[in-house]
């Protein structure tokens, strides 16, 4: 699980130094809602929603980092602007960069191209209607409603507090009669200024 660890930590110097200002202030997070609580963790129902992803290859850190910046300058202004509904939305008729905001958490996970980094979309927006990017390589994909076990913790980014929490939700997971799937997701919330026993870090596990 290092490489997974490894992200969290590019993406969190990446945070604080893009966006020093969001940084110091959580963003909205994705809306989920709890459908059980164990003793170690919890099940949740993520809503359908819209995702920004790049795929990168390349080790955990260069991909995490490449990919974090490429996302923040897109939602920050690197975009041709939203044009649609202009009659309703007067403000999206300009031609000028579109700034939409950043949610939290920001996630990663490995896949077979390499790693996928993914920001979450506002609410407000669809397929239609975001901004169309200036770099290539940013796709947009609607992601379906999904099950996720999740366990919360605080402390550390260290390979030891992760692997710990991983095997304790994993345990958690089998005892309860659960099955999951797909490659575990670290979900990092705080920059790395944020002192460690403040921390709010997350491990999800697909739920079938």
């Amino acid at each position: 699980m290092k490489l997974v660890l490894a992200i969290a930590t590019s993406l969190g110097l990446a945070i604080a130094a893009t966006t020093p200002a969001l940084a110091a202030e959580e963003a909205p997070e994705k809306t989920y809602t709890v459908v059980r609580q164990y003793e170690s963790f919890e099940v949740r129902d993520y809503a359908p929603y819209v995702v920004a992803e790049v795929t990168l290859p390349g080790s955990a850190d260069e991909a995490g980092n490449q990919g974090f910046r490429i996302l923040a300058g897109y939602i920050f202004g690197k975009n041709k602007g939203e044009r649609q509904i202009a009659m309703t939305t007067p403000v999206t008729q300009s031609a000028e960069p579109k700034t939409i905001a950043m949610t939290t958490p920001v996630t990663q996970a490995a896949s077979e191209g390499g790693f996928v980094i993914q920001f979450k979309m506002p609410a407000e927006y669809t397929l239609d209607t975001l901004p169309e990017p200036l770099d290539a390589r940013i796709k947009f994909r609607e992601t379906p409603g999904q099950r996720f076990a999740v366990i919360r913790y605080s402390g550390r980014w260290s390979d030891s507090n992760y692997n710990e929490h991983l095997d304790l939700l994993r345990k958690g997971v089998e005892a309860a009669g659960l099955r999951s799937s797909g490659s575990p997701i670290y979900a990092r919330y705080n920059a790395p200024f944020v002192p460690w026993f403040m921390r709010r870090n997350e491990i999800w596990l697909k739920i079938d």
